[in-house]
């Protein structure tokens, strides 16, 4: 595989994220539950969090770069709000597709690398389309 115009996809910094989601067990009894799946890979993420998001845990079954995404999420996802989080993954999707700008997200620029690899732009997405699930299953629940 070539590397990316942005890029070495898999650079070591790049496959060193998947070793911090380690730091975040997924919690089953947290208030927060979300869920992910990409139609495009088959990759999958379950994430428990507090109303916060200040202590999120991550269940994921995706590739490196679905993991990488992951990691940049929660390393993060506690300074975002809640309109942020509800925003994030329209956002991406624009970036992704060239519509839109890098999303104002600390470390998202790591992914860069990805963009042009179509096929892996589900598993980027997984973290914070989970998110919006729990926070709206919590709106539900309310």
């Amino acid at each position: 595989m070539s590397a990316a115009p942005g890029g070495a996809l898999y650079s070591p910094a790049f496959l060193s994220l998947a070793v911090e989601l380690a730091q975040y067990p997924y919690d089953p009894d947290a208030p927060l539950q979300g869920e992910s799946h990409s139609r495009t890979c088959g990759s999958t993420l379950s994430l428990s969090a507090d109303p916060a998001f200040v202590t999120p845990g991550l269940r994921v079954t995706a590739c490196a770069v679905g993991q990488a995404a992951s990691a940049i999420f929660a390393r993060h996802c506690g300074d975002a709000g809640r309109d942020r989080l509800l925003a994030m993954p329209s956002d991406v999707e624009d970036w992704l597709s060239g519509d839109g700008p890098l999303p104002d997200w600390p470390d998202l620029e790591m992914l860069a690398p990805a963009k042009e690899y179509p096929g892996r732009h589900g598993a980027i997405l997984l973290p914070w389309r989970a998110a919006v699930d729990a926070l709206g299953k919590a709106g539900d629940a309310r």
